[in-house]
């Protein structure tokens, strides 16, 4: 008997990485899957974005584990795409119990040098996005009168501030205030909404070279293994980074009736990144 047995989950990002593990996470438990992803380039982002192969990777791993999936490639900007994608779940499964509004990008530049398309993006993807994924879930929650879990993935970043990340620090801390909003007015609706916090997770939008060379410009064709030298120094625990299943567990939890009473937090799972002072690796 898994935790989330006879639950429905919606999760945004779902082709790979954090998105990918969360919903695999999820059906293991017994969720039947609602994903999406854009699975398509953004030429802001200095890294290549999902396809729209590993979208249907995703489903196939889920149909392994014998739970159900819809799955549709598009974009969390688009509001009528989620809200069709919300109506298509409904009508398949009944509706939806729980969502993960994981979907994200980044890109990387001292704020007075950011592009307005960069700053767009982010904001629009990050923050917006998130916004419109809730927005296009809550009502069929509301009317189904079964409660819910709503999980906004922010990050460390959502807490402290970032050099070099401004308009990915302003959307994370904007989540932050949105979960935190969402939670008063949906209590009332026994929907609990709550953020995860990661610090730096081993994915696509951390192990690639624009990520490598934006933190050790001093070396010269960085590589994983540099990275994961210096990333060491960012937490507190000696890692450099966690893996997606680490916030997939949080993300589960705060799914599950183990949470029943949990609202309006931040989870954080940052390894001790966020301390002010932390003691120095060897």
């Amino acid at each position: 008997m898994g935790r989330l047995d006879n639950k429905v989950a919606f999760v945004t990002g779902a082709a790979r990485g954090q998105g990918r593990s969360h919903v695999l996470r999820l059906a293991e438990e017994g969720a039947d899957i609602v994903a999406i992803d854009a699975c398509a380039p953004i030429d802001t982002a200095p890294y290549d974005m999902a396809t729209p192969d590993e979208l249907a990777g995703t489903a196939k791993l889920v149909e392994d584990m014998g739970r159900r999936i819809i799955y549709r490639q598009g974009d969390t900007r688009d509001l009528a795409v989620l809200q069709s994608l919300v109506s298509d779940a409904v009508d398949e499964f009944g509706g939806i119990d729980i969502v993960v509004a994981n979907a994200g990008i980044t890109s990387f530049a001292p704020s007075w040098e950011l592009t307005e398309q960069q700053w767009q993006d982010v904001i629009d993807i990050n923050l917006t996005g998130v916004w419109k994924t809730a927005k296009a879930a809550i009502p069929s929650m509301i009317d189904r009168d079964r409660g819910g879990s709503i999980i906004l993935t922010s990050s460390v970043a959502g807490l402290v501030a970032y050099g070099n990340l401004a308009h990915y620090t302003a959307a994370k801390h904007g989540v932050t205030g949105l979960m935190r909003a969402l939670s008063l007015e949906l209590a009332p609706h026994n929907i609990r909404v709550n953020s995860v916090h990661p610090t730096t997770v081993n994915t696509p939008m951390l192990n690639n070279p624009a990520i490598y060379n934006l933190f050790f410009p001093h070396i010269e064709n960085a590589t994983q293994e540099d990275a994961e030298a210096g990333f060491i120094h960012m937490n507190g625990l000696k890692v450099p980074w966690v893996e997606p299943i680490d916030v997939s567990n949080a993300v589960v939890h705060l799914a599950s009736d183990e949470t029943r009473y949990v609202t309006g937090t931040t989870q954080v799972i940052d390894a001790g990144g966020s301390a002010p002072y932390k003691v120095p690796h060897a």
